[in-house]
């Protein structure tokens, strides 16, 4: 197991100053190793993290691309989700190594290296939809969800008004009686 973290090391204290690339395959053994994976245990993706080694400070840009299986909370069908993340770290060199805030963190300038499989691994989950919807159910309606066009429709109890002259015209039924008089009507508007 401790083979497996040392995978997701970047030996920063061998680089110099300027920018570096390393890249990362992330798989399903990748996702095994963290306790609460239960939200996540099948994936393909690649990180490839670029690093600007300054004199003070190290900024890390996380590019994290592929597709996580997930689970459709509406059906419980797994389906094949596509992630594109961009994230930024900054190394930034002190006293003694601490997270400063969550795009902050400090090192020393003796460290030998930085592990990102964690920030990996929080990146992909933060990036996940509050919602797993599989894409077949994507465009139903359902009861909390009204994504309908139009606008909003108050009815008032004291109105005796009815839905239909809320309808745009094309879809009003026109009844044949009148069908005459709106021909005259739009024939004497143009």
């Amino acid at each position: 197991m401790v083979k497996f973290w040392k995978t997701f090391d970047i030996e920063v204290i061998k680089f110099k100053e300027g920018r570096h690339e390393v890249d990362f395959e992330i798989g399903d053994e990748f996702f095994a190793h963290f306790e609460d994976n239960e939200l996540l245990e099948h994936g393909s993706l690649t990180a490839r993290v670029i690093l600007d080694k300054g004199v003070n400070l190290i900024e890390a840009n996380f590019q994290i691309s592929g597709t996580v299986e997930l689970t459709c909370d509406r059906s419980l069908e797994p389906f094949d989700h596509t992630l594109d993340i961009s994230e930024d770290i900054i190394y930034k060199y002190g006293s003694e190594e601490q997270e400063i805030d969550d795009q902050v963190i400090m090192i020393t300038r003796d460290t030998p290296s930085i592990n990102i499989a964690q920030l990996i691994y929080e990146f992909i989950l933060l990036a996940l939809p509050a919602k797993k919807i599989h894409p077949d159910y994507i465009n139903e309606l359902d009861d909390e969800e009204f994504e309908g066009e139009g606008g909003i429709v108050y009815l008032d109890q004291d109105s005796d008004e009815e839905l239909e002259t809320e309808l745009p015209e094309e879809t009003k039924p026109v009844d044949p009686r009148w069908e005459q008089l709106l021909k005259l009507k739009n024939k004497e508007q143009s």
